[in-house]
């Protein structure tokens, strides 16, 4: 969630600020929001007023940024998880599967406002969770390459669209802190993608303060990549020997 770019304030009866909210998202469920022709998302962007615009790119994953008054933002959430809905429900026709799961969604928002989403103790996250009936998590890492973390909403399309009014709200309170890097998808190697496919839901609790994430190629992952420095480094001796002889 990107509280940089916001107008008004928070007024009487609701909010009143033109919000931008990031979502991280499946192939899959990008292509269920644009429908056959882009017709589903066209109906969106009319019937909400929000502009919804959908990141390009290869990756198997996507960013959907949503733009808009704080009623219209509202209202997208609730048309994109009621979509969702429906995908869940098509899907358990003729399965044997009984009980429905919830419909889930991803934010994505600076790392230096979870802290105020979590509140004291894990009292705010508590707080919204049992007056919205949402299941909402945090998560305990930094999305690569990024200052951004991901925050899980799970329940009903309802339940989903209450939270993130509590969470605009606490994001509005608090904004977030310094220059804020975004979260970019990009494949890995060998072209798969790991971020969604592995849980970063973490307890509320396991946030604290600050940290950041090496880049990759910085960590000597396997003995190969030890091996191969301290070749390096025995060079480097033998040329700086050679130097030092040489008249």
């Amino acid at each position: 969630m990107n509280m940089n770019e916001k107008e008004g304030g928070v007024c009487e009866g609701g909010l009143n600020v033109t919000l931008t909210i990031r979502l991280l998202m499946h192939g899959k469920e990008v292509g269920s929001i644009i429908g056959k022709k882009g017709e589903t998302v066209k109906k969106m962007r009319e019937e909400s007023g929000a502009r919804i615009n959908i990141s390009d790119g290869s990756s198997p994953e996507r960013i959907v940024t949503i733009t808009g008054q704080s009623e219209v933002i509202f209202k997208a959430f609730a048309m994109i998880a009621e979509k969702f809905e429906e995908d869940i429900l098509a899907s358990m026709i003729n399965s044997t599967v009984t009980s429905r799961p919830p419909v889930t969604l991803r934010l994505v928002f600076p790392a230096s406002q979870c802290g105020s989403l979590i509140g004291k103790g894990g009292s705010k996250i508590k707080e919204i969770r049992e007056s919205t009936g949402a299941q909402v998590q945090v998560a305990g890492d930094l999305l690569p390459d990024s200052t951004e973390r991901a925050v899980t909403i799970s329940g009903t399309p309802h339940a989903i669209t209450q939270c993130v009014k509590h969470i605009c709200t606490v994001m509005l309170e608090s904004p977030p802190k310094g220059a804020t890097i975004p979260y970019r998808p990009k494949p890995t190697a060998g072209g798969s993608h790991t971020v969604l496919a592995q849980p970063h839901a973490a307890s509320a609790f396991a946030i604290q303060g600050q940290f950041a994430i090496p880049p990759q190629d910085a960590v000597l992952s396997d003995s190969k990549s030890e091996a191969t420095v301290v070749q390096h480094l025995q060079l480097l001796s033998l040329i700086c020997d050679w130097i030092t002889l040489k008249p």
